[in-house]
């Protein structure tokens, strides 16, 4: 009996193996120090499934590689979950794709998903919520929250309204029910300046391109990207410095449409 045991125990362990590899989210493709996935240290090349908290501790950083091939880069002192992830390459309508970074700082580069479903993805932290417009991206946590466009365009939304930062910019978002404002590189805080040196120095490969241009950037600087927690709270403002938006011209850097 004990032996029988054993083998049911062998099965349901190799069934439960199968089945989150079947569902898996990702891999964490690169690592280093001290990682963990829930309170259990990561494993280089494990899966990690929708749900998964990702935490990464003193010196450490992590690189996720999702099933679509978007990844994100976690920075050292970062906790990051990958709260609804759902990609089917033959069903793109089934397409989900939402984070929240809790602590800390990561980079964002667009997968598939985020290239023929962009409406679907969302990045969400504490002072806002980030949709992504064929996008290479970078945030920190530093009390206020900041943003960095590396390409691409993201919009910025919280209770104060949504702002669009186009490739070259970096944002200040200073609280949940406050318009993010775009500002210099000098003003940036050491630790968020520090943080956003490592994202950028990370090795992954560039942004998946969008399946349609337009579906990505038509409008891109008048519409605003992602509807506001409260309707009509706030304006949709478009910042791009050093570059247009995508697809399209930005006079003055920037413009402001009222809801």
């Amino acid at each position: 009996m004990t032996q029988v045991r054993r083998i049911l125990s062998v099965f349901a362990a190799a069934a439960l193996l199968a089945s989150v590899q079947a569902f898996a989210a990702g891999a964490i493709i690169d690592m280093k120090g001290d990682v963990r996935v829930g309170n259990n240290p990561a494993l280089p090349q494990q899966k990690v499934v929708s749900g998964s908290t990702i935490t990464t501790g003193i010196g450490a950083q992590a690189i996720l590689k999702l099933d679509d091939q978007q990844q994100i880069v976690l920075n050292e002192n970062t906790t990051f979950r990958i709260a609804d992830f759902r990609y089917r390459a033959a069903e793109p309508r089934g397409d989900r794709a939402v984070f929240d970074i809790l602590r800390g700082a990561l980079r964002f580069i667009t997968g598939v998903v985020g290239a023929r479903n962009p409406n679907v993805v969302q990045v969400r932290f504490p002072q806002a919520t980030i949709g992504i417009r064929g996008t290479d991206f970078m945030v920190a946590l530093v009390n206020p929250a900041y943003v960095n466009v590396i390409s691409g365009a993201v919009s910025t939304t919280n209770a104060g309204g949504s702002v669009v930062f186009g490739a070259g910019s970096i944002g200040q978002v200073p609280s949940a029910s406050t318009l993010a404002a775009p500002i210099s590189s000098s003003a940036l805080p050491p630790a968020a300046s520090s943080a956003f040196s490592n994202l950028a120095a990370a090795q992954v490969t560039p942004a998946v391109a969008p399946a349609a241009a337009g579906s990505a950037t038509s409008g891109a600087a008048t519409s605003g990207a992602t509807a506001a927690p409260s309707a009509g709270v706030g304006a949709a403002v478009t910042f791009g410095i050093g570059a247009a938006l995508i697809g399209t011209a930005v006079k003055d850097s920037t413009t402001t449409t009222r809801h």
